[in-house]
């Protein structure tokens, strides 16, 4: 079980990783030993399960998001092993989900712009048979921090 303190320590954790622990510890009032443990702790617990750097995706040259929604009349297991497959062999979906309704699977896309779209399109279209491919190019991001709340455990 976690307590206040260590709510603390994930959302600070969450916006910069790289904070000293001489800092952290300054703002939950802990001492840098108890700090340091209680973040190894939460990270042996798994509540912190990695470290990653966060890129600026124009200086990476990669300023197009594309959400694609997909629908498949096979739901077999071995249609989802081809699937998982195709989707882990490209990069540049940075994100899958499969989901309950009428979309079966929402893929989020990050790339330079959309004939590599189309590029990637065809590669994952040659790999698995699908119902119908909808894409959806974003104009604008208002919202995408990366963290999650941390007040509900």
């Amino acid at each position: 079980m976690i307590d206040e303190r260590d709510r603390k320590l994930l959302a600070l954790l969450q916006e910069d990783a790289e904070l000293p622990v001489n800092d952290l510890a300054e703002r939950v009032s802990l001492s840098v030993s108890a700090c340091w443990r209680r973040i190894r702790r939460l990270t042996d617990e798994g509540y912190i399960s990695r470290r990653v750097a966060v890129l600026d995706r124009r200086k990476m040259q990669v300023p197009t998001t594309i959400y694609v929604q997909i629908r498949t009349s096979d739901h077999s297991a071995s249609w989802l092993e081809s699937f998982r497959a195709a989707v882990a062999d490209i990069p540049e979906i940075v994100e899958a989900y499969r989901l309950a309704g009428n979309i079966d699977y929402l893929l989020k896309v990050i790339v330079p712009d959309i004939e590599q779209w189309d590029i990637i399109y065809k590669r994952l279209v040659s790999r698995v048979n699908f119902f119908d491919v909808s894409s959806y190019i974003s104009m604008e991001e208002l919202k995408a921090t990366g963290t999650i709340p941390v007040n509900y455990v």
